[in-house]
């Protein structure tokens, strides 16, 4: 986890957007599958400053941005999503050299799935060097942050991509859908109450305004076909 990040930070308006802090870079990343694995693409950049409000309720007409239509949308936020470390909720699966720790938060992204088998049953085969490290990988591209590797050989040490702080658009045109905010590098997270979350290095938050696990993406964008008006390529 980056150790810059101490101004970073995102905290909820209730039943309103993000608010921003810290100057966290904005960016765009298209989902794609080059071969039998998933890949991030790289889209737009957007200017931001120092602070601004991402919209939360999914109707935004200048997204990705707040416009305030979530006062004439009525928009529910009440955040629902578990505030138990992720440690706590956690089901660990067993391997040859790795442990699994999987707190089933699913965005959807599906880079949980490699050609040699999707992440589970690679841990479990990961005493051979290639499969764990694909399981690795499998684990460390969730944009949820739900799968996380820990080393066996090594203290059972938690295994973590270093990552700056930055929030990305994620965009699935297989699917053709927008879907979740992800995001990286250790920013805090307050609530509408103004607690704060259990810091993690990675984690996606709902942008469509469907999520039944709020604040966080539990894939209802694919459910509901959101599409944030932005062009969608996968070129």
């Amino acid at each position: 986890m980056s150790t810059d990040v101490i101004d970073a930070r995102i905290s909820i308006v209730k039943d309103g957007p993000y608010l921003v802090s810290g100057s966290v870079p904005l960016t765009e990343l298209i989902m794609k599958t080059e071969g039998h694995n998933r890949v991030y693409t790289q889209g737009k950049d957007f200017l931001t400053k120092e602070s601004y409000a991402l919209c939360r309720c999914g109707k935004s007409k200048n997204p990705p941005f707040c416009d305030g239509s979530h006062l004439h949308a009525n928009f529910d936020g009440t955040e629902c999503a578990s505030v138990r470390p992720f440690n706590e909720r956690v089901e660990v699966f067993a391997g040859s050299t790795l442990d699994l720790y999987d707190d089933s938060r699913c965005a959807f992204a599906r880079f949980c799935h490699r050609e040699d088998g999707d992440v589970w049953t690679l841990t479990e085969k990961s005493a051979d060097p290639k499969f764990r490290e694909e399981a690795i990988i499998a684990a460390n591209e969730c944009p949820a942050g739900r799968l996380v590797q820990h080393d066996k050989s090594n203290s059972n040490k938690e295994i973590e991509p270093a990552l700056e702080p930055k929030i990305s658009l994620l965009q699935d045109p297989e699917r053709g859908v927008s879907a979740c905010l992800y995001v990286q590098g250790g920013i805090r997270l307050f609530s509408a109450e103004g607690v704060e979350y259990e810091r993690r290095n990675r984690y996606a938050l709902c942008r469509c305004g469907e999520s039944l696990n709020k604040p966080f993406c539990d894939a209802m964008h694919v459910t509901d076909g959101y599409i944030d008006g932005l062009e969608i390529t996968d070129e």
